[in-house]
Protein backbone atom coordinates (compact mmCIF):
# COMPACT_ATOMS: atom_id res chain seq x y z
CA UNK A 1 0.00 0.00 0.00
CA UNK A 2 1.08 3.58 -0.48
CA UNK A 3 1.80 5.79 2.59
CA UNK A 4 2.19 9.39 2.74
CA UNK A 5 5.24 9.89 5.70
CA UNK A 6 5.98 11.73 8.61
CA UNK A 7 9.38 11.28 8.88
CA UNK A 8 9.65 12.50 12.76
CA UNK A 9 13.04 11.62 15.38
CA UNK A 10 11.82 10.30 18.80
CA UNK A 11 8.11 10.45 17.76
CA UNK A 12 7.06 6.75 17.75
CA UNK A 13 3.69 5.41 17.63
CA UNK A 14 1.85 2.31 18.21
CA UNK A 15 -0.91 0.55 17.48
CA UNK A 16 -4.11 1.77 19.33
CA UNK A 17 -2.66 4.05 21.32
CA UNK A 18 -2.68 8.02 20.14
CA UNK A 19 -0.09 10.65 19.47
CA UNK A 20 -1.00 14.20 19.97
CA UNK A 21 1.03 16.36 16.93
CA UNK A 22 1.01 19.93 15.78
CA UNK A 23 1.77 20.54 12.29
CA UNK A 24 3.13 23.26 11.55
CA UNK A 25 5.64 23.13 8.25
CA UNK A 26 4.00 23.35 4.87
CA UNK A 27 4.82 20.15 3.29
CA UNK A 28 3.12 18.34 6.46
CA UNK A 29 0.26 20.84 6.14
CA UNK A 30 -0.35 19.89 2.65
CA UNK A 31 0.32 16.28 3.52
CA UNK A 32 -2.65 16.60 6.60
CA UNK A 33 -4.73 18.19 3.95
CA UNK A 34 -4.30 15.52 1.27
CA UNK A 35 -4.80 12.77 4.38
CA UNK A 36 -8.22 14.82 5.62
CA UNK A 37 -9.30 14.63 1.66
CA UNK A 38 -9.21 11.23 1.06
CA UNK A 39 -8.76 8.21 3.69
CA UNK A 40 -7.02 10.64 6.88
CA UNK A 41 -4.08 7.99 7.56
CA UNK A 42 -0.52 9.30 7.42
CA UNK A 43 2.80 7.08 8.55
CA UNK A 44 4.76 8.08 11.40
CA UNK A 45 8.43 6.63 10.68
CA UNK A 46 11.93 7.46 12.38
CA UNK A 47 14.39 9.11 9.84
CA UNK A 48 18.01 7.51 10.87
CA UNK A 49 19.67 11.41 10.89
CA UNK A 50 18.12 15.09 11.60
CA UNK A 51 17.86 16.21 8.22
CA UNK A 52 15.72 16.53 5.17
CA UNK A 53 16.12 13.33 2.90
CA UNK A 54 17.46 11.10 5.77
CA UNK A 55 17.54 7.43 5.16
CA UNK A 56 14.29 6.18 7.03
CA UNK A 57 14.24 3.12 9.66
CA UNK A 58 12.45 0.02 7.81
CA UNK A 59 9.04 0.08 10.52
CA UNK A 60 6.42 2.35 11.29
CA UNK A 61 3.14 2.95 12.25
CA UNK A 62 0.69 3.73 10.11
CA UNK A 63 -1.97 6.54 11.73
CA UNK A 64 -5.74 7.76 11.19
CA UNK A 65 -6.58 10.99 12.20
CA UNK A 66 -9.20 11.00 14.50
CA UNK A 67 -9.76 14.33 16.35
CA UNK A 68 -8.28 17.34 13.94
CA UNK A 69 -8.10 21.36 14.97
CA UNK A 70 -7.52 23.40 11.67
CA UNK A 71 -5.89 27.12 12.63
CA UNK A 72 -6.91 30.32 11.01
CA UNK A 73 -3.45 30.69 9.79
CA UNK A 74 -2.88 27.00 7.91
CA UNK A 75 -1.52 24.95 10.79
CA UNK A 76 -3.25 21.16 12.39
CA UNK A 77 -3.72 20.51 15.66
CA UNK A 78 -4.24 16.51 15.47
CA UNK A 79 -4.66 13.20 17.41
CA UNK A 80 -3.15 10.22 15.00
CA UNK A 81 -4.81 6.79 16.27
CA UNK A 82 -2.14 4.48 15.81
CA UNK A 83 -3.78 1.29 13.45
CA UNK A 84 -1.20 -1.38 12.43
CA UNK A 85 2.79 -1.13 12.48
CA UNK A 86 4.60 -1.16 8.54
CA UNK A 87 7.81 -2.39 7.21
CA UNK A 88 9.06 0.19 4.04
CA UNK A 89 9.43 -1.83 0.45
CA UNK A 90 10.39 0.65 -1.01
CA UNK A 91 10.08 5.11 -1.27
CA UNK A 92 8.33 6.27 -4.04
CA UNK A 93 9.40 8.95 -6.47
CA UNK A 94 6.42 11.91 -5.94
CA UNK A 95 5.88 15.04 -6.83
CA UNK A 96 4.19 15.82 -3.42
CA UNK A 97 6.27 18.11 -0.95
CA UNK A 98 6.06 15.23 1.16
CA UNK A 99 7.67 11.96 0.80
CA UNK A 100 5.51 8.52 0.24
CA UNK A 101 6.59 4.86 0.33
CA UNK A 102 5.37 1.88 -0.70
CA UNK A 103 4.77 -0.15 2.54
CA UNK A 104 2.98 -3.65 3.73
CA UNK A 105 1.03 -4.07 7.11
CA UNK A 106 2.50 -6.39 9.58
CA UNK A 107 0.38 -8.27 11.36
CA UNK A 108 0.50 -8.11 15.45
CA UNK A 109 0.89 -11.24 17.59
CA UNK A 110 -1.55 -11.84 20.47
CA UNK A 111 1.02 -12.89 23.02
CA UNK A 112 0.61 -12.04 26.70
CA UNK A 113 3.07 -11.56 29.41
CA UNK A 114 3.53 -14.60 31.67
CA UNK A 115 2.91 -13.60 35.66
CA UNK A 116 6.87 -13.38 36.31
CA UNK A 117 7.04 -11.14 33.16
CA UNK A 118 4.61 -8.26 33.87
CA UNK A 119 5.61 -8.79 37.70
CA UNK A 120 9.19 -7.69 36.59
CA UNK A 121 8.30 -5.20 34.23
CA UNK A 122 6.12 -4.14 37.26
CA UNK A 123 8.83 -3.96 39.81
CA UNK A 124 11.46 -2.31 37.29
CA UNK A 125 8.85 0.58 36.21
CA UNK A 126 9.11 1.58 40.17
CA UNK A 127 12.11 1.98 40.22
CA UNK A 128 12.65 3.63 36.64
CA UNK A 129 9.95 6.24 37.90
CA UNK A 130 10.83 6.69 41.20
CA UNK A 131 14.83 7.57 39.96
CA UNK A 132 13.44 9.54 37.36
CA UNK A 133 11.31 11.40 39.82
CA UNK A 134 8.28 10.80 37.91
CA UNK A 135 4.80 10.66 39.49
CA UNK A 136 2.22 7.63 38.64
CA UNK A 137 -1.03 6.38 39.90
CA UNK A 138 -0.18 2.56 40.17
CA UNK A 139 -3.24 1.08 40.94
CA UNK A 140 -4.17 2.32 37.29
CA UNK A 141 -1.18 0.82 35.69
CA UNK A 142 -2.53 -2.71 37.32
CA UNK A 143 -5.77 -2.43 35.44
CA UNK A 144 -4.07 -2.26 31.76
CA UNK A 145 -3.92 -4.73 29.99
CA UNK A 146 -0.78 -6.23 28.81
CA UNK A 147 -1.09 -4.19 25.18
CA UNK A 148 -1.91 -0.77 26.63
CA UNK A 149 0.57 -1.06 29.42
CA UNK A 150 3.77 -2.03 27.36
CA UNK A 151 2.89 -0.42 23.97
CA UNK A 152 1.92 2.87 26.41
CA UNK A 153 4.91 2.57 28.17
CA UNK A 154 7.36 1.96 24.79
CA UNK A 155 5.52 5.25 23.33
CA UNK A 156 6.11 7.93 25.80
CA UNK A 157 9.50 6.11 27.99
CA UNK A 158 12.39 8.93 28.13
CA UNK A 159 14.69 7.20 25.62
CA UNK A 160 16.66 8.12 22.31
CA UNK A 161 15.33 7.23 19.46
CA UNK A 162 17.66 4.33 18.71
CA UNK A 163 16.42 2.75 21.46
CA UNK A 164 12.74 3.92 20.49
CA UNK A 165 12.99 2.80 17.06
CA UNK A 166 14.11 -0.77 18.52
CA UNK A 167 11.50 -0.93 20.51
CA UNK A 168 8.72 -0.49 17.91
CA UNK A 169 10.40 -3.12 15.86
CA UNK A 170 10.14 -5.76 18.62
CA UNK A 171 8.24 -8.45 17.16
CA UNK A 172 6.22 -9.69 19.96
CA UNK A 173 4.92 -8.34 23.11
CA UNK A 174 6.65 -10.15 25.42
CA UNK A 175 10.04 -9.17 23.16
CA UNK A 176 8.84 -5.31 24.02
CA UNK A 177 8.30 -5.93 27.67
CA UNK A 178 12.17 -7.59 27.99
CA UNK A 179 13.89 -4.87 26.15
CA UNK A 180 12.13 -2.16 28.45
CA UNK A 181 12.67 -3.81 31.06
CA UNK A 182 16.98 -3.39 30.17
CA UNK A 183 16.20 -0.15 29.22
CA UNK A 184 14.60 1.01 32.41
CA UNK A 185 17.36 -0.47 34.14
CA UNK A 186 19.96 0.92 31.93
CA UNK A 187 18.44 4.41 31.93
CA UNK A 188 17.28 4.77 35.02
CA UNK A 189 21.02 3.81 36.64
CA UNK A 190 21.85 6.71 38.90
CA UNK A 191 25.35 5.27 40.42
CA UNK A 192 28.17 5.99 37.71
CA UNK A 193 29.06 2.90 37.88
CA UNK A 194 30.32 1.63 34.38
CA UNK A 195 28.56 3.41 31.29
CA UNK A 196 28.62 0.70 28.31
CA UNK A 197 25.81 -0.82 27.52
CA UNK A 198 24.84 -3.00 24.36
CA UNK A 199 20.91 -3.51 23.39
CA UNK A 200 21.69 -6.42 21.59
Amino acid sequence: MRISIFPLSGAVLYPELQLPLHIFEPRYRAMVSDALARDRRIGMIQPHRQEDGAPLFNIGCLGKIGEVEALPDGRYNIILEGEARFRVLRELEVTTPFRQVEAELLEETDEVLAPVERALFERESRRFAQAQGYSIDWEAVTRLDDVSLINGVAQIAPFDPAAKQALLEAGSVPERCELLVQLMQFFGRRDGEDDRVTLQ
